[in-house]
């Protein structure tokens, strides 16, 4: 266990005492969940008992078991999980039950708004449980629509698929589900906001995050650029729309991305040796550089591929030029600044371990537990030591629930 300051050991303390209680699918939610339970919350997952989150489907069956494919583990370390039938009035009632018993602080979704009433998770029912429960919603364009949206979707239509690719091919989707993740983001500070709320008034809240909103939050520049001074912005491969030269640029032995982002920095770039022709007049500003962007490219590739990958970094880094080899995701895992804090999680049933990058930033409990988190929870896993343990269902009870469906 690291030694944790004061005030880190007061954070862990706090966030150790949350529990969240999340109808999760997908991806957004479970990211935000996986977050939280990063800090050191109790999450636990809750599932219907035989549909259960699609994702434990997607990916590969690596574990040989179904319901545990590759795709669902990364989002989901550090959890618990149980099932329960909310489409059943007994189902509603044991929800409230666990409200109550567990002390849900936060309680989260990402189903269909239509859909909250029907299950018994509005915040108005959730909320007459337990007054100062934080309540967190996850749509796709906010409660009062019930449209549903995939990452690729909303990506294309805010906007983001009109800037990505190539200037004369078709637009192209995010490498990552972004719209999911960018999302998941904007929801981890609004929770962190109403938990020093209710942590100042005691009163608990209604979270509500538009997918669609956060991702054309973050359209400012292009939305103004276009809306107030009639710039069309749009795809410009792996250019920038207002900086040059920035681009990826071949080297002997692999590619490099080189970014200018003022005029000093090019001077320095010219006063390399094998890269003095580059030096003009007119390239002295960047507005001039601009001007001439695919022959100023032409020019530099034609200097950067007379050296390694190596060198190059080694040279611009000397004068203060952000530059970095073009990664492949084994590479990004071994870079110093991830590996040295490396989530692991291993299955104790098979010995499997999964290997996660750190969240943003290095939250006490990971460096109390070592980077260490339990591995993604089996459908239904906890189900007797919450039921059973802590809502006191017998046995008998407990198994007469399965039988009906219910859990």
């Amino acid at each position: 266990m690291a030694e944790l300051s004061e005030t880190e050991r007061k954070e862990l303390e706090f966030f150790s005492k949350i529990t969240v209680l999340s109808h999760e699918q997908a991806t957004t939610l479970p990211f935000l969940t996986y977050l939280l339970a990063a800090e050191g919350m109790n999450v636990i997952r809750l599932e219907d008992p035989v549909k259960g989150d699609p994702n434990r489907r997607v990916g590969e069956p690596a574990l040989g078991e179904d319901k545990m494919y590759t795709y669902y583990l990364p989002n989901n370390v550090g959890k618990k999980a149980i099932t329960l039938n909310l489409a059943e009035e007994k189902g509603r009632e044991i929800l409230k039950e666990l409200i109550e018993k567990l002390n849900v602080d936060i309680f989260a979704t990402n189903t269909l708004p239509k859909r909250y009433g029907k299950l018994g998770i509005d915040y108005g029912t959730l909320r007459s449980v337990k007054k100062d429960l934080i309540w967190v919603g996850i749509t796709g364009f906010g409660p009062e629509s019930n449209e549903p949206a995939y990452d690729p979707i909303l990506q294309a239509r805010c906007g983001y698929m009109e800037i990505t690719g190539e200037r004369d091919g078709p637009p192209m989707v995010f490498g990552v589900p972004i719209v999911d993740l960018g999302a998941s983001l904007i929801a981890y500070g609004q929770v962190m906001k109403a938990l020093f709320k209710r942590a100042v008034t005691g009163e608990g809240c209604r979270v509500d995050i538009s997918m669609f909103q956060g991702a054309a939050s973050i359209m400012v520049n292009p939305i103004v650029m276009t809306v107030d001074f009639g710039k069309k912005i749009t795809r410009r491969g792996n250019t920038h729309e207002f900086f040059a030269p920035v681009s990826v640029y071949p080297a002997k032995d692999g590619y490099v991305y080189i970014a200018v982002g003022n005029d000093r920095q090019w001077e320095a770039i010219t006063k390399l040796p094998g890269f003095e022709s580059l030096y003009s007049k007119e390239y002295e500003t960047n507005a001039g550089r601009i001007a001439d962007v695919d022959n100023l490219n032409r020019k530099l590739s034609e200097a950067t591929k007379n050296y390694t990958v190596d060198e190059l970094i080694s040279m611009f880094n000397r004068i203060g030029v952000p530059i970095s080899k073009i990664n492949t995701i084994m590479d990004v895992a071994r870079d110093p600044h991830i590996s040295k804090y490396m989530i692991t999680a291993k299955d104790p049933r098979t010995g499997k371990e999964i290997h996660l990058p750190p969240p943003p930033s290095i939250t006490a409990y990971l460096k109390s537990a070592g980077f260490k988190m339990s591995f993604p929870p089996r459908m239904g896993e906890h189900n007797e030591e919450i039921y059973c343990n802590i809502l006191g269902l017998s046995k008998e009870k407990f198994e007469e629930l399965k039988r009906k469906g219910i859990i």
